[in-house]
């Protein structure tokens, strides 16, 4: 962030317009000399007391008539307003030419444009000339072959496997041809609703996993940590929760970890979110997310920026995710995986039964180009506290871990990736809920489901003021 000094507002993870300050107006009075002041004559006393009379009388008077301006209504000077309005339009015009600027950096010439139901437009860019080929190290480069995948160690998933990978844009059959993939468009709105241009994308400079009271991020989460670990693995129920501020939002993903939590934090993370701040809406979407210095100055969301090289046709990273679960209904989940090729090092991301969608290189990362040292599932939101109360956005499907199947939300079938490139149940996994009265967690295990867990909550409550 900058290093001006800020006003401090938690709970909104970024999405503030930096560098609001605030600013005094000190008088210092001026320090008469002593000497002067003891071989002063006594006219010379009283001209000055006169003076000062004078002085006090007229800073009266000034403050009297802006008084009388204010209530009477008298109008402020036309060349000042002009002179004010001159500057806002200099200033809007310098953000426009920097919002046009990335938009023409970010949406790429496409082949083929298809028209989602919700207003996104998906463009068909050729692979080779996605974002993530303006990387310097990604330069003139190719998208790699298929790796190899993780040996599977369950001999099934569950008695209920994941719903069809079905995303709002592919609803009516159509597809991006071979040879390109689907990007969802970004526009001018998008940009104009982030804290600042520079910002966009990104998530703001914070720790991963820590008691967030003062940040305003608030986790419900199960993790594992202490060893080294190749990936991950977990089936995620879908829902759309309610958010209630515009820089808010609310997850559930997973986090592959490595690092302190200093500014050498490597993550990587992919899940769904509703963040209206992002996306103008509130639907749940599929996302991915990078860094490799603690959300300072790399990575980003999605295909915001180049590093995340795409290699499928079939989904759209940032796009709707439909259908969704209802309370007491049909609950549906998206199985999403990450690993590192044993091969080249690098981390892949699998949607579905085996989807592979793209993968980090592992050059992007410090920590990580080696392996994680944690491994974190769960949810997360943004406690904006806008109106000095908790905020009433809800994690997974709004309700309290307790109330189980078809009402609270889950993950299922949580493994790990260990050394040899195996799927594995998280060793010594524990749990954590930051503030467990608006949000909760709670673990179990049995054949069907292996390692799961159930987790969220409704925010603002009455045990939740």
């Amino acid at each position: 962030m900058k290093k001006k000094k800020k006003v401090s507002f938690p709970g909104c993870i970024g999405h503030l317009a930096s560098g609001q300050t605030t600013s005094r107006l000190l008088i210092h009075p001026k320090e008469e000399n002593s000497s002067n002041l003891s071989s002063s004559s006594s006219s010379s006393s009283s001209s000055c007391s006169y003076t000062n009379t004078a002085r006090m009388f007229v800073s009266f008077l000034v403050f009297a008539s802006l008084l009388s301006s204010l209530s009477t209504g008298i109008v402020i000077p036309s060349n000042a307003i002009q002179a004010n309005q001159t500057l806002r339009a200099a200033d809007d015009l310098r953000k426009l030419r920097k919002v046009h600027h990335l938009l023409r950096k970010i949406n790429k010439p496409s082949t083929k444009t298809i028209q989602s139901p919700d207003g996104d437009l998906i463009d068909c860019v050729e692979t080779r000339l996605q974002p993530a080929f303006d990387h310097r190290l990604l330069k003139g480069q190719k998208p790699l072959d298929p790796p190899e995948r993780p040996n599977c160690n369950e001999s099934s998933t569950g008695a209920e496997e994941s719903a069809e990978i079905f995303q709002l844009w592919a609803g009516n059959g159509d597809s991006c041809p071979e040879g390109t993939i689907p990007i969802r468009r970004i526009t001018e709105k998008d940009v104009l609703r982030a804290s600042s241009v520079r910002r966009f994308g990104r998530k703001p400079r914070r720790g991963v996993r820590r008691d967030s009271s003062g940040s305003g991020h608030e986790h419900a989460v199960a993790f594992v940590n202490g060893g080294q670990y190749y990936g991950a693995k977990a089936s995620i129920n879908v829902w759309a929760p309610y958010v209630a501020d515009r820089y808010e939002f609310s997850l559930s993903q997973i986090w592959v970890i490595s690092g302190s939590f200093g500014n050498d934090l490597n993550t990587i993370e992919a899940g769904w979110q509703v963040s209206p701040e992002l996306y103008g809406d509130n639907s749940p979407r599929f996302f991915t997310y990078w860094t490799a210095d603690a959300y300072q100055t790399t990575g980003c969301y999605n295909l915001f920026c180049s590093g995340f090289v795409q290699t499928n046709h079939r989904i759209a990273v940032g796009a709707a995710i439909s259908p969704r679960s209802t309370y007491r209904g049909r609950q549906f989940d998206i199985t999403v995986m990450i690993w590192k090729d044993p091969r080249h090092g690098h981390w892949w991301l699998q949607l579905g039964s085996g989807i592979l969608v793209g993968y980090w290189p592992a050059y992007l990362f410090s920590h990580l180009r080696n392996h994680a040292n944690m491994i974190q599932f769960g949810g997360e939101i943004v406690n904006f506290r806008s109106h000095g109360i908790h905020s009433s956005t809800q994690m997974g499907s709004g309700h309290f871990a307790w109330e189980g199947f078809g009402k609270a939300s889950y993950f299922r079938n949580t493994q790990v990736v260990d050394w040899d490139n195996n799927l594995i149940p998280p060793p010594n996994l524990r749990s954590l809920a930051d503030h467990p009265n608006c949000y909760d967690i709670r673990q179990g295990r049995n054949i069907a489901w292996g390692t799961y867990f159930y987790y969220g909550g409704p925010g603002r409550n009455v045990r939740c003021p």
